[in-house]
């Protein structure tokens, strides 16, 4: 299995594939995150900041943002160990979201609020991989989006 992390999607592929309409109900997006030494921005500022704290930044804002596009931030972790499978080296952080529809993510990311704050992802990531999951009829993550949905209802 070969594994490329990306910044954003490079394959004409994913993003036909981003646009459709996906499945049924929430998707989880898993999010293995890798960052940069040091911060790089696109405009070439002068920071001292890592890639962590840049993109700590930005974590912290779109997690203001999801709810309006009716996603919710559920979990986000460092990596410490690899205790099965091999790979030549560790992603530094994995953060799950959910979102009622793909759709709904693909809107996110293509508004004028996520483009202002990923100045700092992009700052920040060396790569990632995001992996769209659906939960399975009656499992946890199922019970888990409608626990959220019934929260965010109710406000």
């Amino acid at each position: 299995m070969q594994v490329v992390n990306e910044v954003f999607p490079s394959q004409p592929a994913q993003m036909q594939g981003l646009m459709q309409p996906g499945p049924d109900g929430p998707i989880f997006m898993v999010n293995l995150l890798k960052f940069k030494e040091k911060a790089e921005y696109e405009d070439g500022r002068a920071t001292d900041l890592s890639g962590r704290d840049a993109y700590m930044i930005y974590g912290r804002e779109v997690t203001k943002l999801l709810p309006k596009f009716g996603g919710v931030a559920i979990f986000a972790a460092d990596v410490t160990y690899l205790s099965l499978g091999q790979v030549e080296e560790l992603w530094d952080e994995v953060a799950i979201a959910m979102y009622p529809k793909r759709g709904d993510m693909v809107r996110m990311s293509m508004s004028e609020e996520w483009r202002a704050i990923a100045v700092h992802r992009s700052a920040g990531l060396k790569g990632q991989l995001n992996i769209e999951t659906v939960a399975m009829d009656g499992g946890a993550g199922t019970m888990l989006a409608q626990l959220i949905a019934a929260a965010t209802k109710a406000g």
